[in-house]
């Protein structure tokens, strides 16, 4: 397999096959609570994206220099916490400075990127599955595609239920849910393709 075709699989499988929110179902808080409207979809999309890459440049090296050598490896989730923590800080701090509609707009979520198990899965997931270092940030970055793809499309079908005739009983978490797993169940045949 040439270089080409190894990023293009591995961007479709982090895309849609294998969608941390609608095929692993890692990031679900962040997914429900920000995908209310586009803006703030787009917003947290670009910051996960962010903080997925540059997690993924600073973990590997920091797990296949400093953690494997000296035998440390039951650190790494630890390590790749605070690393993650680190840039989310970066990235509310930048928010707040140049964005601060955005910044208000995420509210609790944005810190919340720093608990999102989708931010850690990846950087775990990226050792486990023994990527290279180019082909980590390449598949962290992808995942994020893929996560702001999902909020994105979520942010769509939330609009459509804001205005559709629903019975009182299912208004709000009830027929968001519903909804989240029909978009889940979608996605499902994607999984066909690889």
């Amino acid at each position: 397999m040439t270089l080409l075709q190894t990023l293009v699989t591995v961007m479709l499988a982090a895309v849609l096959t294998d969608n941390y929110v609608l095929s692993k179902f890692m990031g679900i808080c962040p997914f429900l609570g920000v995908s209310k409207k586009l803006s703030s979809s787009l917003g947290m999309g670009a910051a996960v994206i962010f903080v997925m890459g540059c997690a993924a440049a600073v973990t590997y090296p920091i797990y296949t220099y400093l953690l494997v050598p000296f035998a440390l490896t039951y650190l790494r989730t630890v390590a790749f916490i605070l690393i993650i923590a680190l840039f989310v800080q970066l990235v509310e701090i930048i928010l707040r400075k140049l964005l601060p509609p955005l910044y208000n707009a995420l509210g609790v979520y944005l810190p919340l990127i720093t608990t999102n198990c989708a931010v850690l899965g990846v950087t775990l997931n990226n050792i486990d599955d023994g990527y290279t270092y180019g082909m980590s940030i390449w598949n962290a970055i992808c995942v994020g595609m893929g996560f702001t793809l999902s909020l994105i499309i979520f942010a769509g079908v939330r609009r459509k239920l804001d205005q559709a005739d629903i019975p009182e009983t299912f208004k709000g978490i009830p027929a968001t849910l519903v909804a989240a797993s029909i978009v889940s169940l979608s996605f499902s045949a994607f999984s066909g393709m690889m």
